[in-house]
């Protein structure tokens, strides 16, 4: 089976005036509220691993653009940007960050397990590609029921040589079950750049012995990624099966808030920035093409960054969860027949 042409090949993809706006507003969301989160956990207000989206924020931006109610999503624990992207409220998402009551899984979960069933978010999971056998689940329970909804399970560059991600490739693709994997390829995994600890590089192909068609991507590109992702969401709603799509993207901080990144140039980081930021990219069209104004875009920041500040506000006055609550949300109260 032969993969598809690299989508770097292809036209540039385009959108509407409402479209590129929208996702400006919603990348810088995301940009904003991990900045913020950043500096909460710098002044001690957030405890444990953080692991920030910073400089990824196209991949899932421009996925959940592709998908309809009912779809689901679930990834690892850099999550906080997969989210918001759902539609999840920043107060609840930055209130579970500080460990508050007022958190969307009551402070217990924290950065790296958080879930909404209203969003049909399945959480951020903190063993790493332990969600790709879940997704690979949601994708069954679809196929079942019935339905038409897809699953997207999303996992990086170093959980991709995990073997439970190539048990699950089998049986997505023994089943045709509706699952899109989605390897959001930041380069450099917990610390190992993907050269060193990859001896397929191009992840897209991962499951060619599988026969599962794969793509690479632009993953700093939202247009890119949701043109990739409206072709991957077509083929396994219509029953074809699973499709993989290789993000090719960066993360400008480290692993976690606890990783220096002392494995990569400053220089390269800077580089990346200067050329390649999602964000700056989508700005600069939106100019071009005479669909906002400087002025009109700085509103929109502002108007992201007092979200942030009143999710971070929020997140500090809620109270801290009582000690009774260890003992909530741990089994479920069943009849025996």
């Amino acid at each position: 089976m032969a993969t598809k042409t690299k989508s770097s090949k292809k036209a540039p993809a385009k959108a509407t005036q409402a479209d590129m706006l929208r996702f400006y507003r919603e990348m810088l969301l995301i940009r904003r509220f991990e900045e913020k989160a950043g500096q909460l956990y710098g002044m001690g207000k957030i405890a444990g691993f953080c692991h920030l989206y910073i400089g990824q924020e196209a991949v899932v931006t421009g996925m959940q653009a592709c998908l309809k109610e009912g779809d689901q999503i679930i990834t690892g624990y850099r999550d906080h940007g997969h989210m918001l992207a759902c539609g999840m409220d920043p107060g609840g998402v930055m209130a579970e960050l500080t460990g508050r009551i007022g958190g969307l899984s009551k402070g217990k979960g924290g950065s790296m397990h958080m879930f909404s069933k209203e969003k049909n978010f399945f959480g951020g999971h903190g063993i790493v590609g332990a969600q790709v056998p879940i997704g690979t689940g949601l994708g069954f329970a679809n196929k079942y029921r019935g339905t038409d909804n897809v699953s997207v399970a999303y996992f990086g560059d170093g959980a991709s040589n995990q073997g439970q991600v190539y048990e699950s490739f089998n049986m997505a693709s023994l089943w045709d079950l509706p699952v899109i994997y989605v390897i959001e390829n930041n380069m450099y995994a917990m610390g190992t750049s993907v050269e060193r600890h990859a001896s397929e590089t191009e992840l897209y192909k991962r499951g060619i012995s599988f026969e599962i068609e794969g793509e690479e991507v632009d993953g700093m590109d939202v247009l890119a990624v949701r043109e990739a992702g409206e072709r991957a969401v077509k083929y396994a709603r219509s029953g074809k099966g699973p499709y993989i799509l290789e993000m090719k993207t960066y993360r400008y901080r480290g692993h976690s808030m606890s990783d220096p990144a002392k494995y990569r140039k400053r220089e390269e980081v800077d580089d990346v920035r200067s050329h390649h930021d999602p964000i700056d990219g989508l700005k600069g069209q939106i100019l071009e093409q005479g669909h906002a104004t400087e002025d009109e875009l700085k509103k929109i920041d502002n108007e992201i960054k007092a979200i942030v500040k009143h999710a971070a506000d929020f997140s500090l006055e809620s109270p801290e969860p009582e000690p009774s609550e260890l003992w909530t949300d741990v089994l479920k109260d069943a009849e025996v027949a």
